[in-house]
């Protein structure tokens, strides 16, 4: 359901009594909780809001976030737990196991096949079809998925675990799980995750053990440790909560981009019995048009042959070169109404979903995608000129960072005035031309330098 991006329609903090309900459905829906644990899962005070989507396929969703960190979603009136809700209540919901490869087809928005459920020694959990599962890999008993059964477990031992098994409905890693908060090992002092884990057990935090050859796994967890019971999450700070509210909680709308022309001084007399005058910006379609009615109303219009005009002395000064004056008299239709749309000025209209429309002289700059040499020779992929387009370069380079799994940065374009680049590691052309193109839905005569995405088989 969340393979790929949703489109947020609102996102308000909860009333009171919708808090109330919230915990009497989770009651209702997950009777195995406790008292506490539904007052732990959906807080009496702390900050929670309720997230009304769109999915791509055009379900509405309503994701309950607290927080930072979604919780629950509902569907069609049914409340499910996200992943992130299931690793704090593992036990929650039946689980079934299957092989960590599959996690990439699921992330995918492929359903789980029986063939791909690994059997445990007590045999597979006790379901009905339409119950609600959720999905481990081997070696680790962390959900990573939740889907509904599409048969009993008698139905799945009679098959012989063949044919589809769980309709899946969420995943660790899809688009849902992003609205979370994130944390990135690299970022921090530890730089690695084994440092990371070697310090918290010298501090008892946690007990590490290898309980297989080359894979070491947190066996234990001192959850009334000082430094667990005196954390507190930071409240983001007001650039990351732009990011987040540009990439997700308003979701981008490409622009409508007309192109326009711009009456100069040298052709006022050719447009003033229309009206017009110096500065005034019209549509090809306008220009046509005025030109046309001028050349029939000042009888120009070649009475042997219809499709020539007659250049008068205004259409003469308008469009012909200074060695053309004295040679040419008249010109075909199609080549009058060509000159006339080169001599005036180059203009365009942008105009953003629920705003006036915005006119500028000039041609509108392509967003622009090069590629670049950095120290040791790395090579990073540059896109300028993303401003123009309503897109903001901060909300890009985090979506990019966390598509292509590669560093971004976000500096000021040189040569360009209060315009900024975004800068990412490695050849990842092909990432920002399917975020544009297919995401954000921009037009490719738009966009430049698609042509130097690595091309398939070669190394990026």
């Amino acid at each position: 359901m969340f393979a790929k991006a949703f489109r947020v329609k609102s996102n308000t903090a909860i009333k009171g009594s919708d808090r109330r309900k919230l915990r009497a459905d989770v009651t209702t829906t997950f009777p195995t909780l406790g008292t506490d644990q539904v007052s732990e899962l959906v807080p009496g005070k702390e900050e929670l809001n309720i997230v009304k989507l769109y999915a791509h396929k055009g379900d509405a969703v309503t994701v309950y976030v607290s927080g930072g960190n979604p919780i629950l979603f509902e569907l069609e009136k049914n409340l499910y737990p996200t992943v992130y809700t299931l690793w704090s209540y593992p036990d929650l919901l039946p689980t079934f196991t299957t092989w960590p490869l599959v996690l990439e087809k699921l992330v995918g928005g492929a359903d789980l096949m029986l063939p791909g459920l690994v059997m445990p020694p007590a045999g597979l959990p006790q379901v009905q079809k339409g119950d609600l599962c959720a999905i481990s890999l081997v070696g680790n008993r962390a959900p990573v998925a939740i889907g509904v059964a599409a048969m009993s477990t008698a139905e799945m031992l009679t098959s012989g675990l063949k044919g589809r098994g769980f309709s899946v409905l969420h995943t660790y890693q899809d688009h849902l799980c992003p609205e979370g908060r994130q944390l990135d090992i690299k970022k921090s002092s530890y730089k690695k995750l084994s440092k990371f884990l070697q310090q918290m057990q010298q501090e008892q935090i946690i007990q590490v053990k290898e309980l297989s050859k080359g894979v070491e796994s947190i066996v234990a967890v001192d959850w009334k440790h000082p430094r667990i019971t005196s954390f507190v999450i930071p409240e983001p700070s007001p650039t990351s909560q732009t990011i987040q509210e540009g990439s997700r909680e308003q979701p981008y709308h490409p622009p409508d981009i007309k192109p326009l022309y711009c009456v100069p001084a040298s052709m006022t007399l050719l447009f003033q019995e229309s009206g017009h005058k110096k500065g005034s910006f019209l549509e090809g379609s306008e220009v046509r048009t005025i030109v046309i009615n001028y050349a029939k109303k000042n009888d120009l219009v070649d009475a042997d042959n219809k499709n020539l005009v007659k250049l008068d002395p205004i259409l003469c000064d308008c469009i012909l070169e200074k060695n053309e004056q004295h040679t040419v008299m008249k010109l075909p239709w199609d080549s009058l109404l060509t000159r006339c749309l080169e001599k005036l000025q180059p203009a365009y209209q942008v105009t953003f979903p629920g705003q006036e429309p915005i006119v500028k002289k000039g041609r509108i700059c392509p967003i622009d995608i090069t590629l670049a040499q950095r120290a040791s020779n790395k090579k990073v992929t540059v896109v300028r000129n993303l401003e123009a387009y309503g897109l903001d370069p901060y909300s890009v380079a985090a979506i990019l960072q966390q598509r292509c799994q590669a560093s971004t940065t976000v500096t000021p374009a040189p040569g360009a005035k209060d315009s900024l680049q975004v800068q990412i590691q490695g050849n990842q052309v092909h990432h920002l031309g399917w975020l544009l193109l297919e995401e954000y839905q921009l037009p490719r005569k738009h966009i430049q330098g698609l042509e130097k995405a690595p091309k398939p088989g070669k190394k990026k």
